[in-house]
């Protein structure tokens, strides 16, 4: 069964982690360029002050990046997440959402840099927003990238 962006978008709201953790993946789009991020902050995704728990928001934007990158650039590619960093800007409170966005050009210009087997780290950032649009935290995500040697072996580099 091919992996649709919707499908994709179901599985991931319906994963354990992100169904118990109220994440809620709302779109993928159909070029897998962007998709949108739901946490519901809730009993139990909120901390002591009864604002978003600060892990959940790292979970809520943990794979979408490398995601999108691995579907743009498809099987030929090892794609994965590396780090993350989150500035907390104000308490979180109701519905959070992330927008991720990772055009096509950047995606080309990833497979060009991962020519030949070389290793691409790429720094993607993002904010996270509440019902009002006030930014809650700012969210950067590295995605390792590389050519899988199978590919680099049968190019001949």
């Amino acid at each position: 069964m091919r992996v649709t962006p919707r499908r994709l978008a179901v599985g991931m709201s319906l994963w354990i982690p992100n169904l118990f953790s109220g994440i809620r993946v709302r779109r993928f789009a159909e070029d897998w360029t962007s998709a949108t991020v739901e946490l519901h902050v809730n009993v139990f995704t909120r901390n002591y002050v009864k604002t978003a728990f600060g892990g959940s928001m790292s979970a809520m934007t943990d794979p979408y990046f490398f995601m999108l990158v691995m579907h743009q650039l498809g099987s030929d590619h090892v794609v994965w997440d590396t780090r993350g960093e989150i500035e907390f800007v104000k308490p979180g409170r109701g519905v959070l959402t992330a927008h991720f966005h990772v055009p096509r050009e950047k995606a080309e210009e990833l497979r060009e840099r991962a020519l030949g087997g070389a290793k691409v780290l790429e720094w993607f950032e993002t904010d996270i927003t509440d019902a009002s649009g006030d930014v809650v935290a700012h969210v950067r995500r590295e995605v390792y990238v590389r050519e899988k040697r199978r590919v680099t072996a049968a190019s001949g580099v």
